[in-house]
């Protein structure tokens, strides 16, 4: 007889006698009032439904309770009896799959070893609960068993299973391998084996063949077509899977919520927002536009099409929001050039009581730059360590991000030292702090500390060693960098890579050979190379190269003002007026603007801004009266002022900027 004080338990962790889940249970009771007395006693169906709920809600304690009675019932795990074969194994598969739920995978080997008949329910239970647990090479183990075993037979269930784990590129192989079971074995033509090979196949990235296997599907469901949109999708194929789906909506099969899903991401992956419309269009006639995560999709397509605001109308119309539709409203602001914006809006649902998680708190971090206010930082920095955030690889990853662009290198290093696990993110955030403060030599020992860690480089990282040798004049390193990203790491540099190595080049005075670099790309130079390259001959005064270069900027970024900017300063610096003054009137007569340049500080946890000849602030007579005592007692010191980019602003042919200081006076 199974104690009271166990029907005590379950009744404390299972829910009101009105719920289904009690049903049986009740079931008993109404039927035979006198079980309420000492008579009532669980069959096999009740305890393998019990242990199914407590796998299923992680309640081990429980679990292991009925365990504890099961075995005091020495008839439910009795496999002797004939007659109860069936109900035994329930009962046994219960335990195994309630043990490997709930993570406690010693437990279930115990269960499954001992288990004197076994089905294959018995081994795809311990399949499953090894390969969700993590333990994929005993999983793969344990499945060859059941292959090798000549007794059990494998079955679609026991695939799919294994499919499933097959989540990464280093699992392609298994993938296939299983992929030959399937037809060895005759199950080619099951529909759940061919969808779970679709899905495998693209999460190990082989997308020719998931593509395959669709093609050649007899039958396809709305799982099968929603696993290649979304896989496509995902593997950045934004044009096929918006093909498909146009398909197959005007196939028999109809899309569903999960399906324009995908859709909607291929939209934001390609901009196109004539196409994402239409999809609007489709979720509003079906009345699915209210669900959360198809609300949040569509916000994130219109932000990334730069629609921000009908990006905006449906946050504001939006019946209910939640984290994510809140972190990609931020987003979508921040990546629209609305960061004072999106702060304010951070700021506003902090004090209004919003649950703020760590994304949005990394979504606000990445906003801040060398013009944001550092206090503000702080203040968020003080949030996230109220809200416990403080192990959170994003948000440490942000703080680091956050104080070396606000100026405060020293806060970024005691993040950094002081984070109980790092990865690639939080090195390559280190190295470009120490890059972005001009301190070369830190970030490349930083490099070589990565490197012993036996963390992996990414283009990233590259990028900001590549900047960092830059600053120093280490060519010839910066180059042996490029080098060892395809050689070592099998990373292909982008056209970011290339325009900082003709920084580093042009830097080093090695004008030539950074325009033999350029000439020697495997890729047509893009508007950063030949902005590099322009640069680094305003630096040097080289207005030959510089001319080439900027026609090449014409060419590729007709309304930018940089070639033209950058061409007359290199004009100023030779004393080519003439020059000069044909490059600004071309810039003007073409209608490109020059973006005002502005200037900051901090003060007293408050940002004063200026521009060139700005008097608008309370205090501008002061300063100018400051500058101008500031230049002359340099002046006395034999300061020289750079003529190059002073002669630009003056506009007036003098050569020296005290005139414009006191022009203003």
């Amino acid at each position: 007889m199974i104690p009271k004080w166990l029907f005590q338990k379950l009744n404390s962790y299972l829910p009101s006698c009105s719920s289904p889940l009690s049903s049986p249970l009740k079931t008993q009771i109404l039927q035979n009032p006198s079980s309420r007395t000492s008579n009532f006693a669980l069959n096999h169906v009740d305890i393998s439904f019990f242990l199914s709920l407590c796998g299923r809600e992680g309640n081990l304690r429980l679990g292991s309770s009925l365990h504890a009675s099961i075995i005091k019932r020495f008839g439910f795990l009795d496999g002797n009896d004939p007659n109860n074969f069936r109900n035994v194994i329930v009962v046994w598969n219960s335990l195994l799959s309630m043990y490997s739920r709930c993570g406690e995978l010693r437990e279930a080997t115990k269960v499954f070893d001992h288990m004197p008949v076994k089905d294959t329910i018995s081994w795809n239970s311990r399949i499953s609960g090894l390969l969700n647990n993590g333990d994929f090479e005993m999983g793969f183990r344990v499945f060859k068993q059941l292959y090798q075993s000549g007794i059990y037979q494998f079955d679609q269930a026991t695939l799919t299973t294994v499919l499933t784990a097959c989540d990464k590129p280093d699992f392609c192989c298994v993938s296939e391998m299983i992929h030959s079971l399937v037809f060895l074995y005759g199950y080619e033509r099951e529909l759940t084996v061919g969808n779970a090979l679709i899905t495998s196949y693209f999460r190990c990235e082989c997308c020719s063949l998931a593509r395959r296997v669709f093609d050649e599907m007899s039958e396809k469901n709305v799982v099968t077509w929603t696993a290649v949109v979304s896989g496509l999708a995902q593997g950045q194929f934004y044009e096929d899977s918006l093909k498909l789906f146009g398909k197959m909506h005007g196939g028999p099969v109809a899309p569903n919520s999960l399906t324009y899903l995908s859709s909607l991401t291929a939209c934001s992956g390609l901009q196109a927002i004539r196409e994402g419309r239409q999809i609007h269009g489709l979720v509003l006639k079906l009345g699915v536009d209210f669900d959360l995560c198809i609300e949040s999709s569509l916000m994130d397509m219109y932000s990334k099409c730069g629609s921000l605001e009908d990006a905006w109308k449906i946050f504001e119309s939006a019946e209910e929001v939640d984290e994510v539709s809140m972190t990609v409203i931020l987003v979508g602001l921040s990546q629209n050039g609305f960061e004072e914006e999106s702060i304010q809006i951070f700021v506003k649902m902090v004090k209004n009581g919003v649950v703020i998680d760590p994304n949005m708190i990394s979504v606000i971090l990445g906003v801040f730059g060398s013009d944001t206010s550092l206090a503000l930082g702080k203040q968020i920095h003080s949030l996230i360590i109220k809200r416990s955030f403080g192990s959170n690889y994003f948000v440490n990853n942000g703080l680091i991000n956050m104080y070396s662009k606000c100026g405060d290198l020293g806060d970024s290093i005691k993040i950094f030292s002081r984070m109980p696990r790092r990865n690639s993110v939080s090195w390559n955030s280190m190295i470009a702090a120490f890059a972005r403060h001009g301190n070369g030599s830190r970030a490349l020992q930083f490099y070589e500390e990565m490197r012993l860690e036996s963390v992996q480089p990414t283009d990233v990282t590259f990028l900001s060693l590549l900047h960092a040798c830059a600053h120093v004049g280490l060519v010839e390193k910066g180059m042996e960098f490029l080098e060892s990203m395809a050689k070592d790491y099998g990373i292909s540099p982008r056209m970011e890579h290339y325009a900082c190595v003709v920084d580093m080049m042009g830097r080093a005075g090695l004008l030539n050979e950074a325009k033999e670099f350029i000439e020697g790309l495997p890729e047509k130079p893009g508007v950063l190379v030949w902005q590099a390259l322009l640069g680094a001959c305003s630096i040097h005064g080289n207005s030959e190269m510089g001319k080439y270069a900027a026609n090449q900027l014409f060419l590729h970024a007709p309304e930018s003002p940089a070639p033209y900017i950058l061409l007359a300063n290199i004009y100023s610096s030779e004393g080519r007026w003439t020059e000069r003054a044909r490059t600004i009137k071309k810039m003007k007569d073409m209608g490109v603007t020059k973006e005002t340049g502005i200037s900051w500080i901090e003060i007293e946890k408050e940002i004063h801004s200026f521009v060139v000849e700005d008097r608008m602030h309370p205090h501008a007579r002061i300063i100018y009266g400051v500058l101008r005592e500031l230049f002359k007692l340099m002046t006395d010191e034999g300061y020289l002022p750079d003529k190059r980019f002073i002669l630009y602003y003056s506009d007036n042919g003098k050569e020296w900027p005290i005139v414009c200081v006191n022009s203003l006076l």
